[in-house]
């Protein structure tokens, strides 16, 4: 039966894409937003109904294969996306409605900024309150950024060069010492901002110097990443390589692939160092050749049960937002085949295969990710960023035009 729904989902996604090749991206950017505002507002309402207020500051995790809305405190590494979407719905609509409900869902981070016991602050606190500022100015959101850098900042270990991803915690290998995943590279943005807004070059040296750490030793030749390394806290030396939520610690998981492509390219984006572009691009042409022809990877590259595997909607919209940009600072030859290839991924992922019907998935606007399969958690199930880096994606391919 499995194999069976699989192949029926690669055919239709390819039909799909194939009946909205004729759509302009603008007429599909136009739809995607329309059908957002939408379900971004179901959303804000099943979290009211849920709960939602000063006493439980609810944030929306999944919706579980049952239909139902499945929230999180604050402290979920993926609080800031929701509010983060909202300000982009905001951003395309100018729709005051969309400004307050942005506002509404952000400022309940307002205590991450003084969080040290997490490296997340920099997905929570970026998406909502930079996209806040970034598209008002308010100088409190600014203040709540400056903050919440500095409270990463304490994370470095100046001997690792790096910012420690995980603390112990029940769940985690015992056996790790200090811990970098591929993901962390997304928190570097916060600091980079934070440098140039709060005018403290000591944030941008931190995340230089993890940025170079995790170039030189979460790679393989062939430019694929392993999600984790394990460091000596003391020495700095490597003490394991491997893959946490993948299929195995030698195989290519698609999200920490696009984390390391969005990562370097946005380094690019503050730094103009030059290195950061040129890995960007070594991680680019190894992930085009391995895409499917929709575009949308399986949820790891070397999953043994290819072709009849998951998709991960996530990791498809996280690298087509990065190759947008990517394809800004390339020759154009490079520039045309990363956009067309961004572009693929949007278009299957703006198919009804991928995108919610009006009132469907308690809200959420892209079906088909998936958070963890080893660990069986957020399997096949909408999920917040994907959401995000869709809308992302869409509006960064909009402003080339």
């Amino acid at each position: 039966m499995k194999k069976i729904f699989t192949t029926f989902l690669v055919v239709s996604c390819i039909m799909a894409a194939a009946c909205t090749r004729t759509e302009s991206m603008e007429d599909l950017t136009e739809r995607v937003f329309t059908r957002a505002a939408e379900q971004m507002a179901l959303l804000d309402s099943n979290l009211d109904a849920a709960g939602f207020g000063a006493d439980a500051a609810l944030c929306p995790r999944y919706a579980d294969q049952e239909g139902n809305l499945v929230t999180s405190s604050i402290w979920w590494w993926c609080s800031g996306f929701y509010p983060g979407s909202l300000w982009l719905v905001y951003e395309y609509t100018g729709d005051e409605n969309m400004k307050a409900l942005a506002e509404k869902h952000t400022v309940v981070l307002d205590s991450i900024r003084f969080r040290t016991n997490d490296h997340d602050v920099g997905f929570q606190l970026n998406c909502s309150y930079g996209n806040g500022y970034r598209l008002t100015g308010n100088p409190e959101y600014k203040d709540v950024l400056c903050d919440g850098a500095h409270s990463l900042a304490t994370r470095f270990n100046p001997a690792v060069g790096c910012l420690r991803s995980w603390d112990p915690a029940p769940d985690h290998i015992a056996a790790w010492k200090f811990p970098v995943i591929i993901d962390n590279m997304m928190n570097l943005e916060l600091l980079l901002k934070a440098s140039q807004l709060c005018g403290d070059d000591s944030l941008r040296t931190v995340a230089e110097s993890h940025a170079m750490t995790t170039m030189k030793n979460h790679f393989r030749d062939d430019a694929s990443s392993f999600h984790l390394v394990d460091y000596d806290p003391v020495t700095g030396d490597v003490l394991v390589q491997q893959t946490v939520q993948g299929f195995a610690d030698w195989s290519a998981w698609s999200r920490g692939q696009a984390w390391g492509l969005y990562g370097f390219t946005m380094m690019y984006q503050y730094t103009g160092g030059r290195q950061y572009l040129d890995h960007a691009v070594r991680i680019a042409e190894y992930l085009l050749p391995r895409l499917p022809d929709d575009g949308v990877p399986y949820w790891d590259f070397d999953s043994d049960e290819i072709p009849d595997d998951l998709r991960d909607a996530s990791a498809g919209a996280i690298m087509a937002s990065a190759l947008v940009q990517l394809s800004t600072y390339v020759p154009d030859a490079s520039a045309e085949k990363y956009l067309s290839a961004a572009e693929r991924i949007l278009r299957t992922l703006a198919s009804d295969e991928y995108m919610s019907a009006p009132g469907e998935e308690c809200g959420f606007l892209l079906k088909h990710s998936v958070g963890n399969k080893p660990g069986g958690v957020e399997v096949d199930v909408p999920l917040t960023y994907s959401d995000y880096y869709f809308l992302e994606a869409l509006l960064r391919y909009r402003d080339l035009r």
